[in-house]
């Protein structure tokens, strides 16, 4: 299943519908994938582990739904960072509203009826994309847990080495021997665990680490 192999993916059903979600779930079981179903927004949002599952997972999210709606919830979830690809499902042929589903990052927009295989395709989509989103969370929270293992002033030299300066400019710059320095970038080398000058530029930019020149204050 699009190489998601660890754990089994989960999708979340959001349908107001029972005979929908009955449905839907027996596909989606039928195909391998672990569900979990909820007859509104506000149910999903109450379930808290929900919205951070350890495993790959995707909604499958009807449109229009009697207090929160399909698209509401979708942007809910995006401005608390929560990730989790969506493929809406929806009775009614609303163009408008699925150009700005698509917008907001729906991975598909599905007018009912669908065919089965349209639905687990999208599915697969959205997990793949969910186990992507995952692994880059991942490395970059590994990145800043290496960042957060150098001191003041390793940090400070790893700021200045990103930028490409030599090692006798950054010791000018901070007023201490090249030597210094030399020891100073090695620690920051091995601590960031970056193989080249290269590697050490990517894992910066990973986490959004400018490695543009810097002016004398640091600024």
């Amino acid at each position: 299943m699009g190489g998601i192999e660890d754990m089994p993916p989960t999708v979340f059903i959001v349908d107001d519908d029972p005979s929908v979600r009955k449905s839907l779930e027996r596909l989606l079981r039928a195909s391998g994938f672990t569900t979990q179903a909820f007859a509104s927004a506000e149910d999903f949002l109450a379930c808290r582990p929900c919205q951070n599952p350890k495993e790959p997972a995707c909604l499958v999210l009807d449109v229009r739904m009697p207090g929160i709606s399909g698209i509401n919830l979708q942007q809910k979830l995006a401005k608390t960072g929560i990730i989790l690809p969506v493929v809406f499902i929806t009775g009614h042929g609303d163009i408008p509203m699925s150009v700005q589903a698509m917008k907001d990052g729906a991975i598909d927009f599905l007018p009912k009826p669908f065919a089965e295989k349209e639905l687990l395709a999208a599915v697969e989509q959205a997990l793949t994309k969910a186990a992507r989103l995952q692994e880059e969370t991942a490395e970059k929270a590994e990145i800043h847990r290496r960042v957060n293992t150098l001191t003041p002033r390793e940090y400070e030299v790893f700021r200045w080495v990103i930028t490409g300066m030599l090692n006798k400019e950054i010791a000018a710059e901070l007023r201490v021997t090249e030597k210094t320095i030399k020891v100073h970038r090695a620690r920051v080398m091995q601590k960031m665990a970056a193989a080249s000058l290269a590697d050490l530029v990517r894992l910066a930019e990973k986490i959004g680490i400018a490695s543009e020149k810097r002016s004398s204050s640091g600024n």
